[in-house]
């Protein structure tokens, strides 16, 4: 049997559900397109989407009951987002925001951090 599996989103848990779709919204454009709320309050899912209205999402779970920070371990996982525009006023503008995490000038990339820790690295929409 021959699978085809097609990726449809990626999941981060966040503690503050409005302060993450604000960095969301504001980092990289992503606005809400589902929402998902539990009849007992205990959670609401949040799905994110771009512009371009391609199929991935990425999802935003918030836990009533969670109070303490997610533990990210070494953060050796992270989210990878291509910009459209002038790459170099994209990160300026993230470097604005004071969300640049880390940056590798050799290979033209860096990363950025979400409220909660995880990491996005930027790519430009079109290779250089």
């Amino acid at each position: 049997m021959e699978i085809k599996g097609k990726f449809d989103h990626y999941n981060f848990n966040v503690i503050n559900l409005e302060r993450s779709m604000e960095f969301y919204e504001k980092a990289l454009g992503f606005t809400e397109c589902k929402r998902i709320e539990a009849d007992d309050s205990s959670f609401i899912i949040v799905y994110l989407c771009d512009k371009y209205n391609s199929d991935f999402l990425l999802e935003l779970t918030w836990l009533r009951d969670r109070k303490e920070p997610y533990s990210l371990g070494d953060c050796e996982f992270h989210l990878c987002v291509r910009t459209d525009g002038d790459y170099d006023e994209v990160r300026k503008f993230h470097r604005e925001m004071d969300c640049v995490c880390y940056e590798n000038e050799k290979m033209s990339l860096y990363f950025i951090s979400d409220p909660d820790g995880y990491w996005i690295e930027i790519l430009p929409l079109k290779s250089k």
